[in-house]
């Protein structure tokens, strides 16, 4: 395979662990046989105030229908098996900060204007239920679309983990264990916003940050004790102040995402249609567009043009990451400085043994990492690892002494 060439792909800064996003209070119940039917609050009105312009700043947006309690008959399945898409392997994973865990195997969150629960019932297989949408446009058909979208169901996950296993046995050994982690395919505004407010940060703050910013769309319901709203227009975000972000904890971060909010409505044709038009773009000139909004490095850049702008090869690369490609696939750097030029470096290296996918590629051996993944491996195979690591630094130390 080819290598691509990246010219200012990716920073050293500290990628944040995810961990297990945060439940309600109340403990869940033991999952039933037949999938959970969650509890939709109506602890809202069916009118909330939002801000389309500052011309008409209190302007009321009444709700076309309430939310309705779904029964078990409202779960569909989406034809997805568990290898296809597992849940807890691709939302509680740092790819979005939007999703909540509703019940053991059941995430909430919102696509567009649709309100939706995904499920894996007793076969593994998915299922989800549409709770509410916000337009009258909206149907079950538009749903189920604009979710299939937004989980990228037109990419087989087998078939690129066939190339990737064929590429790389280690691969193949975590694969058995890890099936069903995708990347996904976010709207491009939601997903740079949480990205801004993920620099330099913890999941538990990124997360109170990116509901913060959430609150101010749309209501649309609560399920399993959170609630959701659409993600807000850039012309509702553009009414929010620096102050109004500091005041709320956002720290140094409101500067660039009120900065970036500016930057985009000075687009020409609209700053939401300007970060959909990176879709068409080569990875080189989505990095270098997205680096010219405040706050934005090569590391947001790369996540942003992986997990919403089709750039399937991009490769985030951190402290972490680096440390994934030392034991994968650059094994003689281990013990090396992480430079910007070490970066792209190993972004290279990634593209080179896995093609157009890499970044999929990536995003499994990352997840592979992960405290609470790490104990779905066998014995056997954090052994091997351990093995190969410490061969690896045996090997470094007699290349040291040959020099």
């Amino acid at each position: 395979m080819p290598s691509l060439s990246f010219k200012p792909l990716l920073l050293m800064t500290k990628r944040f662990k995810p961990t297990p996003p945060s439940t309600p209070s109340t403990k869940p119940s033991p999952p039933p046989p037949s999938p959970p039917t969650p509890q939709l609050s109506h602890s809202k009105p069916t009118t909330v105030s939002i801000h389309h312009s500052s011309k008409n700043p209190n302007k009321t947006l009444t709700l076309l229908k309430s939310p309705q309690s779904p029964s078990s008959s409202n779960w569909v399945s989406l034809n997805l098996t568990r290898s296809d898409l597992s849940l807890p392997l691709t939302f509680p994973t740092g790819q979005t900060f939007r999703w909540k865990q509703t019940n053991p195997l059941e995430f909430t969150g919102v696509v567009g204007s649709h309100l939706i629960s995904l499920n894996h019932l007793p076969n593994g297989e998915v299922s989800y239920c549409l709770h509410f949408s916000s337009t009258s446009t909206s149907s079950s058909a538009a749903a189920r679309l604009a979710l299939l979208d937004f989980l990228n169901a037109g990419i087989s996950l087998s078939s690129i983990w066939e190339v990737f296993s064929a590429a790389d046995p280690g691969f193949d050994a975590l694969a058995r264990h890890l099936e069903g982690a995708r990347v996904l395919r976010q709207d491009p505004l939601e997903c740079l916003i949480q990205f801004l407010c993920s620099s330099n940060n913890n999941i538990g703050r990124i997360t109170k940050m990116v509901d913060y910013i959430s609150s101010l769309g749309n209501y649309l319901g609560n399920v399993g004790g959170f609630d959701f709203h659409e993600f807000p227009s850039l012309e509702r975000l553009s009414l929010v102040s620096e102050a109004e972000l500091r005041e709320a904890g956002f720290g140094y971060r409101a500067k660039y995402i009120i900065g970036t909010v500016n930057a985009l409505k000075a687009k020409p044709g609209g700053g939401a249609e300007w970060l959909l038009s990176l879709r068409d773009s080569d990875l080189e000139e989505v990095i270098g567009a997205l680096s010219t909004l405040p706050g934005v490095g090569p590391k947001v850049a790369a996540c942003v043009a992986l997990f919403s702008l089709d750039q399937h090869h991009a490769i985030p690369v951190d402290t972490h990451v680096w440390q994934i490609a030392t034991r994968y696939l650059v094994p003689e750097l281990a013990g090396a400085r992480l430079t910007p030029k070490l970066c792209n470096r190993v972004a290279e290296a990634f593209v080179s043994k896995y093609g157009k996918y890499a970044g999929w590629a990536q995003t499994l051996l990352f997840v592979a990492e992960l405290p609470q993944q790490k104990a779905l491996l066998p014995a056997t195979l954090e052994n091997t690892k351990r093995k190969r690591s410490t061969k690896q630094q045996k090997d470094m130390a007699h290349a040291e002494q040959d020099l």
